[in-house]
């Protein structure tokens, strides 16, 4: 019986750290975070569908209209999670903020903002160094023609870097991967999932391997699109497969940044980075200057992960801290 209310009451299971040792086990059993996490998961895709399908509202007469009914259903699907974590969660409140329970805050935000990205950056070398290559050849074709080769260059990426930041504020499909689609995920598959994972017990590694799964999985709403679009269901799981692969990977880094951070900002920046430049280049026909700034960032990214990943570089104090920040013990 004090198992079954122990569920029921999950905020008299309050974990305890003091400085690095843990003096008590999270108030979430084990089955139930996962079984949150996995709801969760299917609330997030399975909404998408939920205004033609349960609703039987008639389908969208844009596209623009299409993302943003998506737009509503992600925020819908985001505050229902984030509202079950809360009632899940061993919360004190009083003691406890929020906010701060899912990362959500505002000190240390330069840190939370700099580094990740700094960190991030590492792994997309090649992408830099050909961008770089691209950029000096269409300065010598501009020298070919009499004009200045460095001048000309500089204005040509300043004036592209405004034009293409302006059609992003009225660009809606921008407004959906740099935006809308990392904050809800972030919010979904870091912020609440990561917390009951770890209160649920879980060793700090399985959370960061583990919570991935759902993310990725969650991507495989895309198969039909793609099948409908290329005509072949091999073509479609061919990419689907690769973008699982890829998710999960950077699903790690993220549940990575987030538990060692605390701060929900850090995968954010991240991911928000990653939407942009897409997948890293690591080799290129062109020299083979990509691939050896792939392997110096690689190995620029392994050196430098976790002393940038520090947790007293984002948090002010690791004592005291309830079981969802593990960061506490994992200095």
């Amino acid at each position: 019986m004090y198992y079954y209310y122990l569920l029921l009451n999950p905020a008299t299971m309050e974990v305890a750290f003091t400085g690095d040792s843990v003096i008590d086990g999270g108030g979430v059993s084990k089955s139930l975070a996962v079984i949150a996490c996995t709801a969760m998961a299917i609330l997030y895709v399975a909404i998408l569908y939920a205004p033609t399908l349960i609703l039987r509202l008639p389908p969208p007469d844009s596209f623009q209209s299409h993302l943003i009914r998506r737009f509503i259903c992600a925020a819908i699907s985001s505050v229902a999670s984030l509202i079950a974590c809360s009632l899940i969660l061993p919360i004190q409140w009083g003691k406890s903020h929020l906010s701060g329970v899912y990362g959500i805050r505002l000190d240390h935000i330069w840190q939370a903002v700099v580094f990740p990205l700094t960190l991030t950056s590492l792994m997309y070398a090649g992408t830099f160094i050909l961008k770089l290559l691209l950029l000096l050849d269409s300065g010598q074709e501009d020298g070919g023609n009499g004009r200045s080769l460095s001048l000309d260059s500089i204005k040509n990426v300043v004036h592209e870097f405004i034009e293409s930041v302006s059609s992003m504020a009225s660009d809606i499909s921008a407004w959906r991967n740099f935006f809308v689609a990392p904050l809800t995920e972030e919010l979904v598959f870091r912020a609440c999932m990561i917390p009951l994972l770890l209160c649920g017990g879980f060793n700090t590694y399985t959370v960061v391997f583990l919570c991935p799964i759902s993310f990725s999985l969650a991507h495989l709403n895309h198969l039909l699109e793609y099948a409908q679009r290329s005509g072949s269901w091999l073509k479609a799981l061919t990419i689907v497969g690769f973008q699982v692969g890829y998710t999960v990977i950077f699903g790690s880094y993220a549940s990575f940044l987030f538990v060692r951070t605390g701060h929900l900002t850090a995968p954010l920046v991240a991911h928000i980075f990653c939407n942009y430049f897409g997948i890293p280049v690591i080799i290129s026909r062109r020299t083979g200057m990509v691939t050896v700034a792939s392997v110096a960032g690689l190995l620029g990214f392994i050196w430098l992960l976790f002393p940038l990943t520090s947790p007293n570089l984002y948090n002010t104090t690791t004592d005291n801290c309830m079981c969802w920040h593990r960061y506490c013990s994992w200095s």
